[in-house]
């Protein structure tokens, strides 16, 4: 028979375990529940995305990191047709200041008009850029927090 210390015990590590449990899956929505929609009205949802390596990139028209980082992303998915790279472009004035920057880059990946909602279903961002690298399977490999280049992702994704 259980004494009442046994039992609270026993309750409060049942509590403590639901508590890790809901935390470790709540990150997991996070990490891959997200739904896109681009600039051409094209839906991307990682669930639909399995087979290819995923990068989403959260960047601003304003900041030189992250417009430093762009076209290494661009050669990044021409060279690798198992890659698909999504922008998501926060921070900005007018949509305008956004298409600009795509144009003059030569972006060729799709674009997402995103705001604090948008990078609240990856869980927050602290800064720009910020990039999640997803395997083909759709697990999270990598969230960088700072400018990734072309080299970088290649090395993670053969570490896979």
């Amino acid at each position: 028979m259980k004494t009442s210390l046994q039992k609270c015990i026993t309750h409060k590590g049942a509590q403590f375990f639901a508590l890790l449990c809901a935390a470790f899956f709540a990150s997991q929505v996070y990490a891959g529940g997200w739904s896109l929609k681009d600039t051409e009205g094209v839906k991307y949802k990682l669930a639909d995305l399995k087979g290819k390596w995923v990068i989403v990139n959260f960047w601003a028209p304003w900041c030189p990191p992250c417009l430093a980082e762009l076209p290494e992303l661009v050669t990044l998915q021409q060279q690798h047709k198992d890659v698909l790279v999504i922008g998501v472009s926060e921070q900005y004035k007018r949509k305008q200041e956004v298409t600009d920057v795509v144009k003059k880059l030569s972006v060729s990946y799709p674009i997402v008009f995103g705001d604090e909602d948008t990078a609240a279903d990856f869980g927050g961002i602290e800064g720009l850029p910020t990039t999640f690298l997803y395997s083909p399977e759709g697990k999270l490999v990598s969230k960088q927090d700072g400018p990734v280049t072309q080299q970088g992702i290649e090395q993670l994704m053969a570490q896979k």
